[in-house]
């Protein structure tokens, strides 16, 4: 499976099963409906009911122990946030669900995996750059899975991966609203691609 989240920032119901779709047969298996979107529930659940069988479908940009549980109610399993909530950690996990925390310094990096994190998403990675990534790296325990987002993509997959990056959370680079499902596919298509270069 690649490591790499699309993030369907804007998405709405009625399109959100196309888009998901998509993106799957394009070889992305892990999709997040960020919860600032337009009825983000919605999707959620229309995405799971069509998709849920062959990837992994959650939310970004969760924020409290409610929406938590509101994804989990619409069939998400995936929580991604911007920031480290020891609440919002324990209560994913509580549920069964996967938790990345967004995390910048290794005080937020220690706190999210003793809270029971799964991985940790780097955000916002252009301001840490590859360089801080090595730095944070060494001092955390061996297999943590780290994903940068916010300034990775195609163009520097391969610096990043080199920098100990596992994976890439990947907005505006696939998704933004206006685009139609074609255009998203062929977008998929490419940070795909990319992203196979760079593991060569």
């Amino acid at each position: 499976m690649r490591s790499l989240i699309a993030i369907l920032r804007g998405v709405t119901p009625s399109e959100a099963t196309d888009m998901c779709g998509a993106i799957i047969d394009a070889g992305i298996t892990r999709i997040e409906v960020p919860l600032n979107s337009p009825d983000p529930f919605s999707s959620i659940a229309a995405m799971v009911a069509a998709h849920g069988h062959r990837a992994e479908i959650g939310a970004g940009t969760v924020l409290t122990v409610e929406d938590v549980q509101a994804v989990y109610a619409a069939g998400g399993t995936l929580i991604v946030s911007p920031n480290m909530d020891a609440d919002v950690i324990a209560k994913t996990k509580a549920l069964g669900m996967n938790s990345w925390p967004g995390v910048f310094t290794p005080t937020e990096a220690f706190a999210a995996l003793k809270n029971g994190a799964d991985g940790l998403k780097i955000f916002p990675a252009e301001m840490m750059g590859p360089q801080g990534l090595k730095a944070l790296r060494a001092v955390l325990p061996k297999g943590t899975q780290v994903y940068a987002v916010g300034g990775a993509g195609a163009d520097n997959f391969a610096e990043w991966m080199n920098a100990s990056a596992d994976g890439f959370g990947i907005g505006s680079a696939i998704y933004k609203p206006g685009r139609t499902v074609d255009e998203v596919a062929q977008t998929a298509a490419d940070i795909v691609a990319a992203y196979d270069a760079a593991t060569q």
